[in-house]
């Protein structure tokens, strides 16, 4: 196909106006004499034409008519126009009636003439444009898969757009959840139903396509689209991303996917308070401990939104501290980037990083959290990183006088039934006593929530593996239950809740509906084209210190609302430094008891811990089939 230099293109635009000028200049003289222009009116005409046309070509090109193409006209366009014949016509008619009045301009044609150009210039670049459209929407109309298109957002209107001109689909109709709009048409497009109507408006169409363009729609709505979408045997779901990721508002076919399940379990964008996040973070230093995990990594991500003066990235892990640098090194931002190796237990090394970067705010978001991995033959890690550790970067972080420290922690803090919720149960009554202390200037804050979508370690990408390989999909039990919430989600509430704690508090998420595991792996298997009876599910049973469903409230406790809809604060069960004190020596002590032993104490320094009673597993050593619960502790082997 031939492609026109874009000089060459504005040049005809320029030469089509011009005579569309001089045509309409002609035309305002035949309409003020009802076709029969008189001779000497004939000679005003064209003595007064070169000078028109000279007032008009200066307005057009300072005003930028020739800078956009005309295949892509519209109402800006438009307006530009009308703006530069307005301009063109004021300084005719100065012309007329001032400058050079021995030439006779009847005062009606300096009115007409400029009505008429705006249609004239107007009216061809929108008929070239709805021509360029129609024969490229004829082109592709009889090729491509047949789809249906679910919303008439402008997001909508946008992605048939693209769809058009794309030889791969072919749009045949258009749904109104709302039902609003059926019957009218967008688009050369029609709006042939409702949600309900799919089923009958797929086979009419010979459709097993649809694409979800609700990307402005609450979360329920566009659930409601999958399902109703999903009554079609044999429909693949395709949606565009949430609103949120739709920065520029614009659609290429490129940002269409496969609905996941994600968008069923997702939910609403979190409003937050942009004043005072900015009032916290900007221009600050800010300390991010655990930063290269699931939920640091976002909160180095969104903190950097916030154009802080500093951000410090503390990690354990090298390789993963590596490959967020990687990630960082790509963007552009104005915020000075520090990567520390640093273990959370080293209290020598942590003062270090205080007393070098003092940051106005830290994060601690570094944990271990899988809950069979603590619970046999890493308890006493759990108890060292997770409280422990807690400690030493809190107590570190009061007395180089930190002004906020943030403790991230979890739903299996409370009642908690394995060693891992116990354990981050701990740190957050550890920050609690810190925070009675006298003469601390540190606000200790707690946020506490669920499991999140995609973290490592979760269950979803685990069902993807083994829905990959076949199956079967391995869930504990039939009944068990779990809070979801995005990544970037969990990250907004997390700092969102740093800016409204005065100190002490222990804030709770809003986590919405617990959904059931099985139902989960079910919409897994339906969205991945397969049907239940393709991959089997088994049933292992509940794993070491698994709970069928979590709780974020203890029995004991209450809750407060707050300004945030999506925030409660727990009314907590607390500590003073007298119990913070006797718990400090234990955990000094705890690498010298055995595992058994560690668990029944744990019940004294957590109350509402109900450990697993379960026997551990067995291990082979040197040949030797023990169990854990009768290996002798280190301090027995010390001589």
């Amino acid at each position: 196909m031939l492609k026109l230099p874009v000089r060459f293109l504005s040049g005809l635009a320029y030469l089509h106006d011009g005579l569309a000028l001089a045509l309409a200049w002609w035309i305002a003289f035949l309409f003020r004499f009802n076709f029969e222009v008189p001779g000497a009116y004939q000679g005003y005409f064209l003595e007064s034409l070169p000078g028109v046309f000279l007032f008009y070509s200066i307005c057009f090109y300072v005003l930028g008519l020739y800078r956009g193409l005309w295949r892509f006209a519209s109402l800006p366009d438009l307006k530009r126009i009308v703006r530069a014949i307005a301009f063109g016509a004021l300084l005719t008619a100065s012309f007329a009636l001032v400058a050079h009045p021995s030439i006779i301009i009847p005062r009606s044609v300096l009115f007409i003439h400029p009505m008429l150009l705006v249609i004239m210039m107007g009216g061809s670049r929108f008929l070239y444009r709805s021509w360029k459209e129609r024969r490229l929407f004829n082109t592709v109309a009889a090729q491509g898969k047949p789809v249906i298109v679910i919303g008439v957002e402008d997001s909508s209107l946008n992605l048939i757009k693209e769809l058009s001109k794309s030889p791969e689909w072919r749009v045949v109709a258009m749904i109104d959840p709302n039902g609003k709009l059926v019957g009218r048409e967008i688009m050369h497009t029609k709006v042939e139903g409702s949600l309900q109507d799919i089923p009958q408006i797929a086979e009419r169409h010979g459709s097993l396509h649809c694409m979800i363009a609700m990307p402005g729609s609450r979360h329920e709505k566009r659930r409601q689209a999958v399902e109703a979408a999903r009554q079609v045997e044999g429909m693949e779901v395709l949606t565009l991303p949430a609103m949120s990721d739709l920065i520029s508002g614009r659609v290429s076919l490129s940002q269409i996917r496969k609905i996941d399940v994600e968008d069923l379990l997702g939910r609403d964008v979190v409003q937050l308070d942009t004043h005072e996040l900015s009032a916290m973070l900007a221009n600050k230093v800010v300390l991010v401990s655990g930063a290269a995990g699931s939920i640091g990594s976002e909160l180095c991500r969104q903190i950097l939104s916030f154009h802080p003066t500093q951000l410090v990235c503390l990690d354990i892990s090298e390789y993963a501290l590596y490959t967020l640098q990687q990630e960082f090194s790509q963007w552009t931002t104005d915020t000075e980037l520090v990567y520390v190796v640093a273990d959370v237990k080293n209290r020598v090394r942590i003062q270090r990083v205080l007393q070098n970067h003092r940051p106005d705010v830290v994060l601690h978001a570094g944990a271990y959290k899988h809950v069979p991995m603590m619970e046999h033959f890493n308890v006493v890690e759990a108890l060292q990183n997770n409280a422990y550790g807690t400690y030493q970067i809190a107590s570190a972080c009061q007395a180089a006088r930190v002004p906020t420290f943030v403790q991230v922690s979890t739903d299996k803090a409370v009642n908690p039934t394995n060693v891992m919720g116990a354990s981050k149960r701990l740190a957050e009554l550890i920050c609690q006593s810190l925070q009675h202390s006298e003469k601390s200037v540190t606000r200790f804050i707690t946020v506490r929530f669920g499991n999140v979508l995609g973290s490592s370690g979760s269950v979803i990408p685990k069902f993807r593996e083994q829905i990959a390989h076949g199956g079967p999909i391995t869930i504990t039990h039939p009944e068990i239950t779990r809070y979801f919430m995005s990544i970037p989600e969990a990250a907004q509430l997390v700092l969102q809740a740093a800016t409204m704690g005065n100190g002490g508090e222990v804030f709770v998420l809003d986590m919405g509906t617990p959904v059931k595991i099985i139902d989960l792996a079910r919409d897994m298997i339906k969205l991945s084209g397969l049907q239940e009876h393709d991959i089997r599910i088994e049933f292992t049973g509940l794993r070491p210190g698994e709970k069928l469903y979590e709780e974020l409230l203890a029995d004991d406790e209450n809750t407060l609302p707050t300004s945030h809809e999506k925030l409660r604060i727990a009314q907590a069960r607390t500590a003073d430094s007298v119990w913070l004190a006797n718990l400090l020596e234990w955990l000094t002590n705890s690498p010298h008891l055995a595992e058994s032993q560690l668990k029944q104490d744990l019940q004294r320094w957590v109350e509402e811990y109900q450990p697993d009673t379960r026997p551990a597993p067995s291990i082979s050593l040197r040949g030797e089939t023990l169990s854990l619960d009768t290996l002798p502790s280190p301090s027995q082997q010390i001589h």
